[in-house]
């Protein structure tokens, strides 16, 4: 079942063109990878998913409804999370606040009710609280609820991120290189943990360079290049399509390169 379709999907920024009508769906209950070299549109191409850019021309469908439009807050209201190839966390803030954060756009409470503590408030803190704590039970993280963020290891914040995005209640996640910047055995757990995510009804989307890892978790890909759609299909069919040989491996078949 499609999840998300797009259709056209272009941006511009002044003469550069940074996604190119791109065509592309994104199936329910799968991880979807998103290649392609340095350059080639992917952090544009999730940007405008989620909503932080509007696209230039094109269409963006979530469960069937047009969402082209729809900016990034409503998006996670929706439904859609994600996370950056820098993690964007509140490094002097604890990790359970950091994750807090995320389940506070299903909350309802405003101003009036932080200002007199009103019982909504204390409910909805409550939540909160104990969505958070679920999220980071979920990484594996549970044990450094209370640690100061910029106190925990690269990896460590990378599923602390990932937590704060399970927290929103998603339909998908976004994942911008999640094993970017960590080692081999850091890499296969992330892995995991975006298997078992998927296990737990949440579409995963990634942008990742490490093709090794790629290639044995990913169901679909979609390779991009100078912002267009050059291939997509399994990882078979990706290891030995020409094009993609050419463009991102410079010519090697991806069974050398990993």
């Amino acid at each position: 079942m499609t999840l998300i379709k797009l259709e056209g999907l272009t941006k511009r920024f002044g003469g550069l063109t940074a996604v190119s009508d791109v065509d592309f769906e994104i199936e329910k209950g799968k991880i979807t990878a998103i290649i392609g070299p340095n350059g080639a549109g992917k952090s544009t191409f999730f940007n405008l998913i989620s909503g932080f850019h509007r696209p230039t021309s094109g269409s963006i469908m979530f469960e069937g409804k047009d969402i082209t439009k729809t900016p990034a807050h409503i998006g996670a209201r929706l439904g859609i999370a994600r996370t950056f190839q820098t993690t964007h966390l509140f490094e002097r803030s604890s990790v359970i606040d950091n994750v807090i954060v995320g389940h506070r756009l299903r909350t309802k409470s405003k101003l009036y009710d932080a200002i007199f503590r009103t019982r909504r408030e204390k409910r909805e803190e409550q939540m909160a609280y104990e969505k958070a704590m679920t999220a980071l039970e979920f990484v594996g993280l549970a044990d450094l609820a209370t640690m100061q963020v910029a106190t925990i290891s690269q990896e460590a914040k990378k599923r602390v991120a990932i937590a704060l995005a399970l927290a929103t209640d998603p339909k998908v996640i976004l994942l911008d290189e999640p094993a970017a910047g960590i080692n081999p055995e850091e890499t296969d757990g992330l892995a995991e943990l975006m298997k078992k995510i998927v296990q737990n009804g949440i579409t995963v989307c990634t942008i990742e360079h490490k093709m090794q890892m790629i290639m044995e978790l990913a169901d679909q890909i979609l390779v991009l290049n100078h912002g267009a759609k050059i291939a997509e299909g399994t990882p078979e069919e990706i290891k030995t399509n020409p094009t993609v040989i050419e463009a991102y491996l410079g010519g090697e078949s991806v069974a050398e390169v990993i």
